[in-house]
Formats: structure tokens, sequence, C-alpha cells
């Protein structure tokens, strides 16, 4: 009689030890187990020594664990549930900014027309140039700008005084203290939003060149200019 008591202890700890850890997918094995649970109690009561009763404070102990990890599964499934709900309210949230122009520090396409670049300047700073790179991370222009965080715009220039090809081209802002670099951070350019996309996450956005950028960290928007 003991043995079959150490048995139904242990294999209470060790599903509800198993149980928190897995995943809604497993609710059907739980369920299953506490079926099994309950056949065992079942015949332990049937079979017990009359003379020598198991106490039912140890019944009702192992029978509440058993309904506790039970509810902590289906609370895990409603919480799935919530949260793939709110993802496809967000991508609706979210939808209409395909097509427009998103703010954000991504590679911009050069077709020839100027770009205008927000650039991210160190507070300690008391200098800062602007670096374009290329699709390869080839450095083709450096130049000076302001430190008053205002847009700078990029004609196409490089460094042999020619026109850059056209493709994709990513600014750094390198910043300066004393003529010692101290930071380092990408500029911020309008691209077009291709695609929105839920993820694990958040709400992620895609651009026309393949980079993406969190939601968040889109600041500002437009319409394309015709």
């Amino acid at each position: 009689m003991d043995s079959v008591s150490t048995t139904t202890a242990s294999t209470t700890t060790s599903t509800s030890t198993t149980s928190t850890t897995q995943s809604s997918d497993d609710s059907s094995a739980l369920s299953s187990d506490f079926q099994t649970f309950l056949t065992m109690l079942t015949v332990q009561l049937q079979n017990q020594d009359p003379l020598n009763p198991m106490e039912s404070q140890e019944f009702a102990v192992q029978l509440a664990t058993f309904s506790g990890v039970e509810q902590q599964v289906k609370s895990n499934e409603l919480l799935e549930n919530l949260n793939e709900n709110l993802g496809g309210a967000g991508l609706a949230q979210y939808g209409g900014w395909v097509g427009m122009e998103g703010r954000a520090a991504v590679a911009a396409y050069f077709d020839g027309s100027p770009i205008s670049v927000v650039p991210e300047i160190d507070s300690a700073a008391d200098s800062a140039q602007m670096v374009v790179r290329d699709e390869n991370n080839r450095e083709i222009s450096r130049f000076d700008i302001s430190i008053d965080g205002e847009p700078v715009v990029w004609d196409g220039t490089n460094t042999a005084g020619t026109t850059a090809d056209a493709g994709s081209y990513t600014f750094v802002v390198e910043s300066y203290a004393d003529d010692a670099h101290i930071s380092e951070a990408q500029g911020e350019v309008f691209a077009e939003i291709t695609e929105v996309r839920s993820d694990s996450d958040g709400i992620v956005i895609v651009f026309s060149g393949g980079d993406e950028a969190s939601a968040s960290d889109i600041s500002a928007l437009r319409q394309p200019e015709v």
C-alpha cells in the first residue's frame, strides 16, 4: 500500500514540474496524466487498509496540485490566443503604412535625386562628419556636417567629385570631441514601406531596399512624392 502512495506522489511531483515548463501543445498529455492520477487515486481508496487508512488531507493536496497545473495550462492557452489576436490587430493597424515612406535608420536608394538625411549626433560632440557607404559597405563619400542636428542633403557626389551610381546607400554620422572620435550612429532617411509583418518581437516594417525596422523605430511617415 505504501508503495502505491509513494508512486502516486512521485508521479504527481514529476508531472507537476514538467507540465509547468511545457507549452500548450502538451495540454492533452497533461489531461491524460490527470485522468491516470484520478484512476490511481480511486484504486488506492478502494484497496487501502481499513485498519490503517491514508490521511484524506494527502489526497486533497495531490488532487489540488494536479488541478492547479491543469488550470495553469488553460491560462497559458488563453494568453497565447490573446497574443495572436493582438498581433492580428496590430497588422491591421499598420497595414495602411504599406506604400508610404517611413523615416528610419535604414538604407536609401539613390536614383540621381538628392537624399535628405536626419543625423544623430552625440551631445558631447563639437564636430561631426557624414560617411556615405554603398551596398558593399565601402566608403564612397565623407564630408563635414553641422552639429545642430538639422537634415543634411547628399546630392550623390562621391569622393572623386563625380556622381555615384544608382543603388542603395547608408549614411553614418561620426561624432568627434577635440578631434577624437567618440561615437557613430546611422542617420535616418525616408524609404518606401513594402511590407508589414508580425513576429515574436512585435510589428516589423520592411522597406523597399530590404532593410527592416521595428514599428516603434519609425520616427515619421509621409506620402511618396509624385
